[in-house]
């Protein structure tokens, strides 16, 4: 069975607590479902957009967002609607949103051991992986471990920087990580340190011909998401390691770089990239939420969740921030609207005992209810 080697360094330790101060923010904040609803389809937008083009796809996040938005699944789909691109760019985003739909979508690997605790197969490995490259590789090669080697070169200068374990090895290594994974052992780590290594030894065994970095983050998210820290499937680490690239990519060759032998690799400057990642975005949701979450108070006054439109919100975040809002401060919040809908949403605001009115002219002031 592969045993991890990593210690729980300083910053790891911080990382992983203010992964868990925003967790307990973030799961408890009230937010009115049309802003869940919001929060979450960004967060797929991102996890695919930024997904795929650390891999090479040069798609741009407005047409990403056409194709997630109407539910393509052809990428002459993508060229009727005028996105002018690669067809196998459009095919990797559709592959990939319907990765996250898997993930989503699933309770448990595939079934509960004794304990009740959820089984990591490599069955729901494999159907990860044919899902990532779906009519992007040759048949025969989507969902199946590679039967031959593979090499990551540098891109600009051609050499080798990384040589995967041979392929026949391909196989028990993978068996012997989710033995571990699976075990008592495995069990007792943290949920974050258990993503985060099933991240590093997908990555470095590279099990598949192609598509192996989308479906190793894919594992650790679903990982993420059977442990209890689906965070209300708000975030999207594939943003930081994009926007963070040298230091993602970096951080896992140093750990591959230091032997051949995967059981004898230190992992612990790849955990402190991959939980500065998860810190840096939840904190980063954390705090946006907190501005756009209804005032607690107000919930609890009133016993019951307020049903708030997106115009309704983004009043309200102004006045979490500033306080008070005359109605020209209104007008630059909703530059798009006219005055009579800009007052509507306001009364409408007042009705539900959200916010109140200070004087009966164009100086009128609006502020949260005490």
């Amino acid at each position: 069975m592969y045993v991890p080697k990593y210690t729980i360094t300083t910053e790891i330790l911080k990382n992983i607590g203010w992964v868990e101060a925003a967790r307990e923010v973030i799961n408890n904040a009230p937010i009115v479902p049309a802003w869940e609803a919001k929060f979450r389809d960004e967060a797929r937008l991102r996890a695919v957009h930024y997904g795929t083009i650390l891999e090479g796809n040069d798609l741009t996040l407005g047409q990403a967002k056409l194709i997630m938005d109407r539910g393509m699944d052809d990428p002459n789909q993508a060229s009727e609607a005028g996105v002018v691109a690669r067809e196998r760019d459009v095919q990797e985003v559709i592959n990939y949103r319907k990765v996250l739909d898997y993930v989503e979508s699933m309770q448990e690997p595939a079934g509960k051991n004794e304990a009740g605790l959820a089984d990591y197969t490599s069955e729901v490995l494999l159907a990860i992986h044919k899902l990532v490259v779906d009519k992007s590789v040759e048949v025969g090669h989507a969902g199946a471990f590679r039967q031959v080697q593979v090499v990551l070169r540098n891109s600009v200068t051609g050499e080798v920087g990384f040589r995967p374990p041979a392929s026949s090895e391909v196989a028990g290594l993978v068996a012997s990580f989710l033995e571990w994974l699976n075990s008592g052992k495995g069990r007792q780590e943290h949920p974050v340190i258990r993503a985060g290594i099933a991240h590093y030894v997908l990555a470095a065994v590279h099990p598949f011909v192609e598509g192996n970095g989308r479906a190793a983050r894919a594992f650790a998210t679903m990982v993420l998401y059977l442990e209890g820290y689906d965070i209300r499937r708000f975030f999207a680490l594939e943003e930081y390691f994009d926007k963070h690239a040298e230091e993602y990519f970096g951080s896992l060759m140093e750990v591959s770089n230091q032997s051949a032998v995967l059981s004898e690799r230190d992992l612990t400057p790849w955990l402190t990239v991959f939980t500065r990642a998860l810190s840096s975005e939840l904190t980063k949701i954390k705090d946006k939420v907190r501005e756009l979450s209804v005032d607690i108070k107000i919930k609890h006054r009133m016993g019951r969740q307020v049903q708030i439109s997106e115009r309704q919100m983004k009043l309200m975040e102004y006045l979490h921030s500033n306080g008070e809002m005359s109605m020209p401060e209104a007008k630059k919040i909703l530059p798009m609207v006219s005055d009579d809908t800009i007052l509507r949403e306001l009364k409408a605001l007042i009705e539900k005992g959200v916010i109140t009115k200070r004087g009966s002219t164009k100086a009128a002031k609006y502020a949260l209810k005490k």
